[in-house]
């Protein structure tokens, strides 16, 4: 049953007058709430990072009315009393505004900007909501929001001239924005309609909480899923800022860790020594992090894989081998292989052999 549905007869009138009231001023509400949209859509013109969108809404009539219609929780002989007395004053998310980003990171960014502009918002209030806490061990969608408070608005001080024709207008309007990536939004959005919009509490069952708890747990796998796709993008192209990291010398560790960074699926044991492929890409002159972004290219991994037909998946030391043996031909086996006069020459002969297949495979497929 509904809040309305509920709540005590002495208490109806004073709720029935403020939803009265509401109604009678919300018209001139939507004009503060699109004031309000187009204020902090314009934080994000010069932002190197932008939401997806900025959208808002004006708290409808019967949602008013369920909120005003709360009844303090009762203890035995209390007197009935509502939670908001003067709902017009006491709450804040009659106007909201939902910034709706990509990435979870891209939540905090886009509150501290909205924060930084104190000569149009004083922001009174900054909270983490996560519906189904990690404190309790159960999960929901998290959102970040804000309580601001516009600062000599014209537009807000025309909506106060409505609201009180006899009262001084200061321009002053509580409102809420919330900050929540585009996956938590949908969650959320389906949620509501399903949770609390429901017609009939009879159609509720157990099972669409359970569903609800499992699609939010996977919801936060996928957030972090893309989040960390995004980091390793971020960290892939910085390897060819030729002014930045793309200019750090290649130590081994260096070497590992641009390794793991663009081929995690090629691996050694932790605790390998990568000297080895620093002085195999040395011999080369590749000595930057550029150099071996450039070398460890998919198209040419993919190359390699066919013109050999490896039997099984080579380990980093074969496969960087035949990078460079691909790219380099016969210097490769000059520059890394025994003397060609020297008695035994097992590397140089294999060498030659995987680089006859590679000539092979080249002159098949005109590469």
């Amino acid at each position: 049953m509904s809040n309305w549905d509920l709540l005590d007869e002495s208490l109806r009138p004073a709720v029935a007058a403020s939803v009265a009231e509401y109604e009678r001023i919300r018209p001139a509400l939507e004009t503060v709430t699109a004031e309000m949209e187009s204020r902090v859509r314009a934080v994000f013109d010069d932002a190197e990072e932008k939401p997806l969108f900025v959208t808002s809404r004006t708290k409808t009539v019967e949602s008013f009315r369920e909120k005003a219609a709360r009844m303090v929780e009762q203890t035995p002989g209390a007197v009935p009393a509502l939670q908001f007395p003067d709902p017009l004053r006491n709450l804040i998310d009659l106007v909201g505004v939902r910034v709706i980003t990509t990435l979870l990171g891209e939540n905090a960014t886009a509150a501290n900007l909205i924060k930084r502009q104190r000569a149009i918002f004083d922001c009174r209030g900054d909270r983490e909501k996560d519906i189904g806490s990690i404190e309790s061990g159960t999960y929901g969608y998290s959102s970040r929001h804000l309580i601001l408070r516009s600062i000599q608005n014209d537009v807000v001080k025309a909506y106060q001239q409505v609201v009180d024709p006899a009262a001084k207008p200061n321009g002053s309007y509580f409102f809420e924005v919330q900050i929540r990536t585009v996956f938590a939004h949908a969650w959320s959005e389906i949620e509501h309609d399903i949770r609390f919009k429901a017609q009939d509490p009879r159609a509720w069952s157990p099972y669409f909480d359970r569903q609800f708890t499992a699609t939010a747990a996977m919801l936060e796998t996928v957030e972090a899923a893309f989040s960390e796709l995004h980091e390793r993008y971020e960290e892939v192209t910085s390897f060819w800022d030729e002014d930045g990291e793309g200019d750090v010398p290649l130590t081994p560790n260096r070497i590992k860790a641009i390794w793991q960074t663009l081929l995690p699926h090629v691996d050694r044991k932790s605790d390998d020594d990568w000297g080895w492929a620093a002085e195999l890409l040395a011999a080369h002159g590749l000595k930057r992090t550029i150099e071996l972004a450039g070398l460890l290219q998919p198209q040419a991994i993919s190359n390699v894989r066919k013109a050999l037909d490896h039997r099984y998946s080579p380990g980093p030391d074969r496969l960087l081998d035949d990078l460079l043996l691909w790219r380099f031909g016969q210097a490769h086996i000059d520059l890394t292989a025994e003397d060609a006069a020297d008695e035994n020459t097992p590397r140089r002969d294999s060498l030659h052999r995987r680089l006859a297949q590679m000539r092979r495979y080249r002159e098949a497929n005109g590469d």
